[in-house]
């Protein structure tokens, strides 16, 4: 029986305003079939979204949603979390969006371990804003703000979320959609912050513009800077060089959620217990 994405899915919103090739719609796709595998109906689902060409993802779903300001995902779903613990609140947003003007947001968001889950699309640069560099842009690369080639360090998202505090963090690559969808899906059974990093292509403003034409040699690029978790730590610090590993590299099922430890905030203020200790949570400083 075919697959039935329609039902998940703003038909009216069709066809997206993606360009053609653009990785998004891998990662929408993988996205739905997760949900799908959960189980959970669309009224139980929230998905927020920002500003930029991630930020048409909210648009297309037809889930509750919200499309929110430039860098304040994180911000508006931990309201929307705390309000509603029940819902499944995922919040969908591009590497400038997360990591730049959103920065502080997912660092906060990482370090209360709340129960969303969090899909960065890293294509390495501003795409929908006519390529300005980014906090992933690699270093060398030609962007209309540094057009002599970037000189800026670059973050690597799955390091900065694992030091912030996320429980769970997977990277993969729109190249392999059956693994994408696969650590979508442990990030949404994950109780805590889940973070997840697409790695996908920019081939209109990023790849052209740095020598790569088309869509698959941009692609090719994402695959030749990407390794498999295994293959990576079995690599000398040289090998591992300028390279991502991909998988699940961070999956910690014992980290104290956020909602939960408010819940106990919440029995004090109404009188049914006394006071919060350390002790009364697994975590110590």
């Amino acid at each position: 029986m075919a697959f039935n994405y329609d039902k998940y899915l703003r038909l009216e919103k069709m066809p997206t305003l993606w360009c053609w090739g653009c990785g998004d719609g891998v990662i929408l796709k993988s996205f739905i079939r997760a949900v799908e595998k959960m189980g959970w109906t669309q009224d139980e689902v929230c998905v927020v979204s920002g500003i930029g060409c991630s930020g048409r993802f909210s648009s297309y779903v037809d889930f509750n949603t919200i499309h929110t300001t430039h860098g304040r995902t994180i911000a508006y779903a931990t309201g929307v979390k705390l309000a509603n613990p029940t819902k499944h609140v995922i919040c969908v947003a591009g590497d400038g969006d997360a990591l730049a003007i959103g920065g502080n947001h997912s660092i906060h968001g990482a370090r209360r371990n709340i129960d969303i889950t969090f899909i960065i699309i890293n294509n390495f640069i501003y795409g929908l804003t006519n390529s300005q560099t980014s906090p992933t842009t690699p270093k060398g690369m030609w962007t209309v703000t540094q057009k002599v080639g970037n000189i800026d360090p670059t973050f690597d998202t799955c390091e900065l979320m694992i030091a912030s505090g996320a429980s769970f963090v997977a990277r993969e690559n729109v190249t392999a959609p059956k693994k994408l969808e696969k650590v979508i899906f442990e990030a949404f059974k994950h109780k805590g912050f889940a973070v997840v990093e697409a790695l996908s292509n920019c081939h209109i403003n990023l790849g052209r513009k740095n020598k790569m034409v088309s869509a698959m040699d941009n692609l090719d690029w994402i695959d030749s800077i990407t390794v498999s978790k295994k293959k990576y730590e079995k690599m000398s610090p040289e090998e591992q060089l300028n390279l991502l590993p991909t998988g699940i590299l961070k999956q910690d099922a014992e980290a104290d959620e956020y909602c939960d430890m408010y819940a106990e905030i919440i029995k004090v203020h109404q009188g049914e217990r006394k006071k919060i200790t350390q002790d009364d949570f697994a975590k110590k400083i």
